[in-house]
């Protein structure tokens, strides 16, 4: 019977026989690292107060993530304007039931301070300019994303992987992926923010489409085909070209490692609206290329504050990726949150996530659904973890 802390949102049954496969087992965390300037851009994002906060967020978390909260940190984790980050709630998972983590660095303006696997990737610019990353780039990421995948399939015999992410400013590009693939995902996504800044987001993506279609044909692509879509701005799309526009480098080695890592065991993509982007994505390649991956193996794991965000449309989003003309062949996935709740926490950082703040981040909904699965651990063992990992960190250096 699944366990009662997590919810199935879409593709119910699909969900369960999910969670029945993997009740008992515990999986493999991979985190890619990745950066886009989209997320430097004012009000955009929460995930750091200020844009120079922001350019370390995926540095600090990492290092968090990895050490601990005793840790004398090179890039301490960023003042929020409200809430904690997400990654004290993976972290007291992982270290609690010490899953192995895994770190990439897609494409960060710096290294972090931690041991991470370098994809010799590079950051993205902002997708608004319609020309975010080099299509090479893209490429090599994604071919780096299917060898890692098969890389650490290989080694789970049992158990599942987790694919998590940390990219600020994520959400928009994410956005610009689901509408240039032909889904109507206006109004649809999440943010870091409290109500989500959709008329931003739009504004921007707009713009990055427009320059992405206006370029089409001059002879930078280097594809030898073209795929057609429902979008009313495209009539035909490449998906690695579309990341190349549009994109952030995060989200073809995700893409690669799913489509991989799917052939021989479980997949969690670890996020909302991101990861929504992701798996609709992974579709439009595996359509686009003809890969093989295994749909069946692949759910996507957040929290209720993703999942039942009134500013957002999450579930509806979720459904209408099987709708798109280029994402058809993996249907939609089913939607999986962990019922954590903060609204009894004695910290206000927690209890801002009742508000909307923060919501999701850096696997924490994942990591929660891996304990609820794995352990079964209830609503007051994650909030005592949790609360630790808080309580550590603010003695730590006093």
């Amino acid at each position: 019977m699944p366990n009662s802390q997590i919810r199935i949102y879409t593709q119910k049954e699909q969900g369960e026989e999910w969670l029945r496969r993997y009740r008992g087992c515990l999986p493999v965390f991979a985190c890619v690292l990745g950066f886009t300037e989209t997320g430097l851009i004012p009000g955009i994002s929460a995930a750091g107060r200020t844009p120079e906060d922001r350019k370390y967020t995926a540095c600090a978390d990492a290092e968090f993530l990895y050490y601990g909260p005793e840790h004398k940190a090179q890039y301490p984790l960023p003042p929020l304007a409200a809430g904690a980050s997400p990654v004290l709630i993976s972290r007291a998972v992982f270290e609690s039931l010490k899953i192995p983590i895994h770190l990439f660095n897609a494409g960060l303006p710096q290294p972090p301070a931690v041991p991470v696997i370098d994809l010799g990737g590079t950051a993205a610019k902002c997708l608004s300019g319609g020309a975010a990353m080099e299509i090479t780039m893209v490429r090599h990421l994604f071919e780096q994303g299917l060898l890692w995948g098969e890389r650490l399939a290989a080694n789970i015999q049992q158990g599942y992987l987790i694919v998590g992410e940390c990219v600020v400013g994520g959400t928009t590009t994410a956005l610009a992926i689901l509408t240039g693939l032909g889904i109507e995902a206006g109004g649809k996504v999440n943010s870091s923010h409290p109500v989500c800044n959709h008329a931003q987001k739009w504004a921007l993506v707009e713009a990055g489409l427009e320059k992405m279609m206006g370029s089409r044909g001059q002879g930078t692509g280097g594809e030898n085909f073209t795929l057609s879509s429902s979008s009313p701005s495209s009539s035909t799309v490449n998906p690695l070209q579309l990341v190349a526009a549009v994109g952030d480098p995060m989200q073809v080695v995700v893409a690669g490692m799913a489509i991989a890592a799917s052939r021989s065991c479980g997949v969690m993509l670890a996020g909302g609206t991101q990861m929504l982007a992701v798996y609709a994505l992974i579709s439009a390649i595996a359509q686009a290329y003809a890969l093989s991956w295994q749909p069946e193996a692949v759910v996507v794991g957040t929290t209720r504050w993703v999942a039942e965000d009134p500013t957002g449309a999450t579930v509806d989003l979720a459904l209408s990726l099987g709708k798109g003309s280029l994402t058809q062949s993996g249907g939609s996935p089913p939607l999986l949150a962990t019922h954590l709740s903060f609204a009894d926490s004695r910290y206000p950082q927690l209890r801002a996530y009742e508000q909307g703040f923060v919501k999701e981040g850096i696997g924490a909904g994942a990591a929660c659904i891996a304990a609820h699965i794995s352990q079964d651990w209830r609503q007051d063992q994650l909030l005592a973890a949790i609360e630790i990992q808080l309580e550590r960190l603010s003695t730590a250096f006093h």
